[in-house]
């Protein structure tokens, strides 16, 4: 049947543990860079690498199974068939727009993953922590706001020169002079006057967070994790900070909600076994991630600048993702309404 959201809020108070891991990585990545330590750039690019098989790109390969699962269904399938269909279409449309308009593409996939990540981090401040102070609709889109402008914003505030590169390995994989057409966004007015609103999103939203909490730890573990990601961002490099972010912040959160509509892997769960029920996962995750490799190696063959070194690897890398996250955000956001995150 799986779990439904307020089961998922019971079960998640034995397994917060799935939170301990983003914050434990990033406050070892933020300490060599308080030290004084700095780490070859292309050492940087390790963890986005390791992220295409290790929870980063298999986190969604398991949407043909989650909707079903969330709403209590073994996926059959048609339930199958319609997310497949539903990746080729949107997927397909989407790809298509990174040859034909690079630049605008490169924008929606900052759009895009900016409303993701922040939709992740709802999902874990209401279930896996059962914060009781996002009471309202505005709130929880502030929360959002917020929570995605951490990794998409800050590092374009904090590292300019770095964001701009790795825009222009990914535009110029399709059209190196289409990168003129965003740099109005690394001018330092834009940069300023971005800065001063989410600043204030910042302030606003976690401020209303505290009038209405009935727990203030609950609140206090929302406030802690914005402000130390908004030091995260500011002081790590932005390909790095990313990476790990990735892996094990946003992934491994996504992998813990994935658990929890899994009946199989609640049992085991609720057997204190998670190797179980993580070894489920990463069988179910293993043939999609294998295709999504494949396919990747084949719009290496796509591309007019096909990439030759580590950091335009990993800009293709970055296109193939951006193509799959659409469609993703979609399965998400329907797994979201099902167990009521919004409501």
């Amino acid at each position: 049947m799986g779990v439904s959201y307020r089961s998922a809020v019971e079960l998640s108070v034995r397994y917060r543990v799935a939170l301990a891991p983003g914050w434990v990585a990033s406050l070892a990545v933020v300490a060599p860079f308080l030290a004084g330590v700095s780490i070859p750039p292309a050492l940087q690019y390790a963890p986005l690498v390791v992220s295409a098989v290790l929870l980063g790109l298999p986190h969604g390969a398991v949407d043909h199974l989650a909707v079903a699962r969330t709403r209590g269904e073994r996926p059959d399938w048609r339930a199958i068939a319609r997310v497949f269909a539903l990746y080729g279409v949107v997927g397909g449309a989407y790809a298509v727009t990174w040859f034909l308009a690079p630049a605008a593409a490169f924008v929606l996939f900052i759009a895009v993953t900016w409303f993701h990540w922040g939709q992740g981090d709802l999902y874990a401040l209401r279930a896996l922590a059962d914060a009781d102070h996002l009471r309202s609709l505005p709130q929880r889109i502030g929360t959002v706001l917020v929570r995605g402008g951490l990794p998409m914003l800050v590092p374009l505030l904090a590292f300019p020169e770095w964001y701009r590169r790795v825009a222009t390995d990914l535009v110029s994989l399709f059209a190196p002079d289409a990168v003129a057409a965003i740099g109005w966004a690394f001018r330092a007015d834009v940069r300023t006057a971005l800065a001063l609103a989410y600043g204030a999103l910042v302030v606003a939203t976690l401020a209303v967070g505290f009038a209405r909490a009935d727990a203030r730890r609950l609140w206090l573990l929302d406030a802690g994790e914005t402000l130390g990601l908004l030091a995260y961002f500011a002081l790590v490099p932005p390909v790095l900070a990313i990476g790990v972010y990735f892996c094990l912040w946003h992934s491994l959160r996504h992998v813990a909600r994935l658990l929890l509509v899994d009946d199989d892997a609640t049992a085991a769960l609720q057997n204190r076994d998670p190797s179980a029920a993580l070894a489920r996962f990463a069988r179910d995750a293993a043939p999609l991630t294998a295709a999504s490799l494949a396919l990747l190696g084949g719009l290496y063959f796509l591309v007019p600048n096909p990439p030759g070194s580590v950091p335009e690897w990993v800009a293709l890398y970055l296109v193939f993702i951006a193509v799959v996250t659409l469609p993703h955000v979609v399965v998400v956001s329907i797994m979201d309404r099902e167990q009521g995150v919004w409501a």
